[in-house]
């Protein structure tokens, strides 16, 4: 029998990693006949950086850079030596050009939400400044391009923070720069935007990966999906969609670069992060979990494996919403293999297209959150025992 086990991060307990680890252990003792590959999942939010450069013998680097509350804090951001990428995932990164060290950066770790307590997270006054900060640490260190994973922000500033922090300025109506980062509350007072010298090399590529599709302004757009779960009230919402319009229109001019460009599939994601990289950058959006599937070589082992272990800290119906470990469970079913999902907890599916009967919740029903995550290893390895021991 041959088993694959691709977890993603059980939030606040274990790194992808760690749950493959624990759970092909657990598997291992109880089935020491089967062969087992593990395959750490994640998308463009927290674990991203983990997983990539783990996974491909990478380095951690840690630099001090601005929080999304404008404090000064620590983030982490992986390099990775381009011949050690799988060939499908740098094919599907589409380089210009040969990049034989390569920056893998979340945009999290500098400008997450989890960063934010609750009662300061808001959409006007959170800046993705430490992003830029990212970008540069990395290129100092010798990357020659950057893949950002853009899940998990607290912002709202449509990367103009990041873009502030290299190089670019916005002028008020006295033609002074600001010098703070730019967010919601202060575009008011920025009449242009220009494109000064930027602190990263013209050829330095960056690519975006995420797996949200919504456009940048409009119904589906980053402050009417999005804004309400970073601290947007309602009665606020047309004013933030009309300084966002303006302010897009404005980075479009200094950036030269086409006004459709916020109708793009996308460029909504992390608060218009994709959008205000991908204008005044230039950077490219990529599927978060197609490069992490390639990436991690996941389509060679789960065509040899008969059986799939997958699971997160919560499976519900946004698990098969484009996340890595509904998706998975989906093409497992429609393959006919076996599968067993392991989360700490369990919400419904909706119209999933294929019933997954074989979910277990690890966490004993009314255990409080705080222990549940101190006891999360433990449990996952007891679930794993009590499916498959004898």
């Amino acid at each position: 029998m041959r088993a694959l086990i691709a977890f993603d991060k059980f939030k606040d307990a274990l790194t992808a990693r760690e749950a493959c680890d624990i759970a092909a252990e657990a598997l291992s003792s109880c089935q020491p006949s089967w062969d087992i590959e593990i395959a750490p999942l994640a998308d463009g939010g927290d674990g991203f950086c983990d997983t990539l450069t783990g996974v491909s013998g990478g380095t951690f680097h840690r630099t001090r850079v601005t929080g999304p509350l404008g404090n000064e804090i620590e983030a982490e951001f992986g390099m990775v030596f381009g011949n050690k990428i799988q060939k499908e995932a740098t094919r599907s990164l589409d380089w210009n050009k040969s990049i034989d060290r390569v920056a893998i950066i979340e945009m999290a770790a500098s400008s997450g939400i989890a960063l934010t307590p609750i009662k300061e997270r808001s959409p006007w006054t959170t800046t993705s400044a430490g992003l830029g900060e990212l970008i540069k640490a990395a290129e100092m260190v010798g990357a020659q391009g950057a893949v950002v994973g853009l899940g998990g922000s607290a912002t709202h500033d449509l990367a103009l923070g990041a873009l502030w922090k290299l190089g670019y300025r916005f002028l008020d109506t006295e033609g002074e720069w600001l010098q703070t980062p730019p967010t919601p509350d202060t575009w008011s007072r920025v009449q242009r935007i220009q494109k000064g010298p930027i602190e990263i090399p013209s050829d330095f590529e960056i690519r975006l990966a995420c797996d949200v599709e919504n456009p940048l302004l409009g119904p589906e757009g980053a402050a009417a999906v999005f804004g309400p779960q970073k601290g947007l009230s309602p009665d606020r919402y047309h004013e933030l969609e009309a300084t966002t319009q303006r302010m897009a229109a404005l980075l479009c001019n200094a950036a030269d670069s086409p006004k459709d460009q916020v109708d793009a599939p996308g460029a909504g994601a992390a608060g218009g992060a994709a959008f205000g990289l991908s204008s005044g950058l230039g950077a490219k959006i990529v599927s978060g979990y197609g490069l992490v599937k390639a990436w991690i070589g996941l389509g060679s082992k789960f065509e040899r494996s008969d059986i799939v272990l997958t699971g997160e800290g919560r499976f519900d119906r946004s698990s098969l919403q484009g996340k890595g470990p509904g998706a998975l469970s989906l093409e497992t079913l429609n393959s006919g293999k076996r599968l067993k999902v392991f989360a700490g907890s369990l919400g419904a599916l909706g119209d999933s297209p294929v019933p997954i009967e074989e979910m277990h919740a690890i966490s004993p029903a009314n255990l409080p959150l705080s222990e549940a995550l101190a006891a999360t290893r433990m449990n996952l390895a007891r679930s794993i025992h009590a499916q498959f021991g004898s």
